[in-house]
């Protein structure tokens, strides 16, 4: 009998390759710190750093890729959307990890963990971005936000141990929320693929009722995790008492990998429903924008201010998407880039000032910077400046974009409020710039001197002089990002 020759599968991992890199990463440094306790904190740097170089390679390999739109059973999607986030988010890693080992350098403490769990959430959330089925969206989420919540209170203090304890509770009342969306998409369409949820509405051979149930969940999941009103709470607790460098971190990475699992849910997998879902994004946005801007006008901390700004950008982001339409998703995106680099910056100007020993996070620690530190204060400037959407830097022209997108989906009246709202916010951002050009130190300590960690705080200032000044530079390549394939 002639045996008969069993096909080998073919399976093909290149679309996970910047997981399996991070991945491998951060088991190297888990070993590392497990079985040499006498390596240097900078042999775990290198190797964290060097797995987000190789996941970023990983990454563009996959720009020009051709071939099916989803592998490994239509779980993870192979587009340059998926490409785009990925390299945000690596960018984002890599000046996390530098921050983070200056910063626990200043406070003498070695966490041999800091790096593997970065490295674990950094993986989470690039799935995230490339996650084709709801299930792995949100096992990728799971990832994430554990790896987040250790982070969160991985010093000593007691605020970073509060603020760990209130981001877990409440995270995993959210994780609940996401997971009931889960199972009511699979009601409506017999399918947790995001691609097949959309084919069953436009089909009609879905449920359009259990359908816009599964939205309502999945959008208090989403909204937690990019801080929308009223799903907020947590916010500015989590940043003011977290390390300054997570704290940096979780602000611009984890709003990049949520607004991109939000997007494909949304603008792929629930597109038949848009006119019913729309309208709830436009609350979100509207809430968001107001409160967080009002709000942050009390705020006496810089981490609060940063936190509550936080929130008002996450409704600017979703004052874009309320048309769900490629325009619409490319403003988001130049959004994403433009908020990472704002907001990455400016947590490095906090963590550079609060000095040596503990965090000095008050306003009273930015009176008269510009005499103490003129390189800071230009710096800290030039994000807040941004983040108010001042020309000519990026926040200028990614609030331009989200509000031209709203209008043109006929919402004319999100992009009056999203208008009127920067005006509000104008207040504070400008607040922080008068106390460190036109008033007196206040007997504050010196600012950190030490010269690398200000070089890489330098890098995202320059990305945002850049996307200001010149936004065609990345605008053409999110056009073609912001087609998504499924």
């Amino acid at each position: 009998m002639l045996a008969q020759a069993v096909p080998t599968p073919e399976l093909d991992l290149a679309p996970i390759g910047p997981e399996l890199v991070l991945v491998g990463a951060a088991v190297a440094a888990l070993l590392l710190d497990a079985f040499r306790p006498s390596r240097s904190r900078r042999t775990l740097l290198g190797i964290a750093l060097a797995g987000l170089a190789g996941a970023a390679v990983a990454s563009l390999a996959l720009w020009d890729r051709e071939g099916p739109a989803t592998v490994l059973g239509g779980m993870v999607a192979a587009d340059r959307f998926a490409v785009a986030a990925r390299l945000v988010l690596l960018a984002a890693a890599t000046l996390g990890a530098l921050y983070a080992t200056h910063y626990f350098e200043r406070l003498g403490e070695d966490p041999g963990e800091l790096y593997a769990l970065l490295l674990f959430a950094t993986s989470g959330m690039t799935l995230i971005a490339a996650a084709a089925d709801l299930l792995v969206t949100f096992l990728a989420l799971e990832v994430l936000s554990l790896s987040l919540y250790v982070l969160t209170g991985l010093t000593f203090r007691l605020p970073a141990g509060e603020a760990a304890m209130k981001y877990f509770l409440l995270g995993a009342f959210s994780s609940a929320f996401f997971l009931y969306g889960v199972a009511f998409a699979y009601g409506a369409s017999g399918t947790t693929s995001i691609g097949g949820l959309a084919l069953a509405l436009a089909g009609r051979t879905g449920s359009p009722g259990l359908a816009l149930a599964a939205a309502a969940f999945l959008a208090v999941g989403f909204g937690f995790k990019v801080s929308a009103v009223p799903f907020h709470m947590w916010t500015p607790d989590v940043y003011q008492g977290a390390p300054t460098p997570i704290t940096g971190f979780m602000s611009a990475a984890t709003k990049v990998a949520a607004f991109a699992a939000l997007i494909r849910a949304f603008d792929v997998g629930l597109a038949p429903l848009a006119w019913d879902w729309t309208p709830v994004v436009w609350a979100l946005a509207a809430a968001s924008v107001v409160l967080g801007s009002v709000v942050a006008i009390a705020q006496t901390d810089v981490k609060r201010m940063l936190a509550y700004s936080s929130i008002a950008h996450a409704g600017f982001i979703l004052t874009g998407l309320v048309a769900p339409d490629q325009v619409g998703i490319r403003s988001a995106l130049f959004y994403l880039v433009a908020y990472a680099a704002m907001i990455l910056g400016a947590f490095g100007v906090v963590m550079l000032v609060s000095g040596r020993g503990e965090e000095r996070t008050g306003l009273g620690a930015y009176a008269g910077l510009a005499r103490r530190s003129p390189l800071l204060a230009g710096l800290m400037s030039l994000f807040l400046l941004s983040l108010a959407g001042i020309p000519p830097t990026a926040g200028f022209v990614a609030k331009v974009g989200v509000f031209l997108a709203a209008v043109r989906a006929g919402r004319w009246e999100l992009a009056a409020v999203g208008v009127l709202a920067s005006v509000v916010a104008a207040f504070f951002y400008l607040r922080v710039i008068v106390l460190m050009y036109m008033r007196e130190p206040e007997g504050e300590g010196e600012p950190d001197p030490t010269p690398w960690p200000r070089a890489a705080v330098a890098v995202p200032a320059l990305v945002t002089l850049a996307l200001g000044v010149f936004p065609q530079l990345v605008l053409g390549l999110l056009e073609r990002a912001a087609v998504l394939r499924w």
